[in-house]
């Protein structure tokens, strides 16, 4: 078994019902309870929007490996309308991206765990400091909680809702 940290996000549409549905699907995925964070508000990242996102970090146990959830992702993104516009970063229904994938390093085609961008994104430091303060970041090494201490980023970053009603 191992961990899988992920992220999820939307700023189109019933923001908070997409990140439910999500969830709803991937725990189809886990053997143990999923353990996530409140739900956070938040600007966009790396573009222009005028939506802000609802943004969120889970963690879950399951036996797929990490090349199998991101397809498994990728096949819930589609399922919940998400529509991919070529390179870049736009708008979306929802997005599910794999932060860690226990404490390993995977880079291949497709697919690189840890994400490259945790340490630069405060949307996704804070929910994931919330319920792992003291993961250490296999590359980087170093805790959460210190990545969010050295995060530059600006963006805004409010409470929105409780982990408890995402289930």
């Amino acid at each position: 078994m191992e961990q899988v940290v992920l992220s999820l996000g939307s700023n189109q549409g019933d923001r908070m019902a997409y990140l439910k549905k999500a969830i709803s699907f991937l725990e189809y995925d886990t053997k143990f309870p999923l353990l996530a964070s409140s739900v956070y508000q938040t600007s966009a990242w790396g573009f222009q929007s005028n939506g802000l996102f609802l943004n969120c970090v889970i963690s879950l146990h399951t036996n797929l490996p990490a090349e199998k959830i991101l397809e498994r992702h990728q096949k819930i993104e589609w399922m919940l309308g998400r529509e991919r516009k070529g390179e870049g970063y736009s708008s979306r229904s929802i997005d599910i991206d794999i932060l860690f994938y226990g404490d390993k390093i995977i880079e291949n085609e497709g697919l690189v765990v840890p994400h490259p961008y945790i340490e630069k994104r405060k949307f996704v430091l804070v929910p994931l400091d919330e319920i792992l303060p003291q993961f250490i970041h296999p590359k980087l090494q170093m805790p959460v909680h210190k990545l969010l201490e050295l995060c530059i980023d600006k963006g805004k970053v409010e409470f929105f809702a409780p982990s408890v009603d995402l289930f």
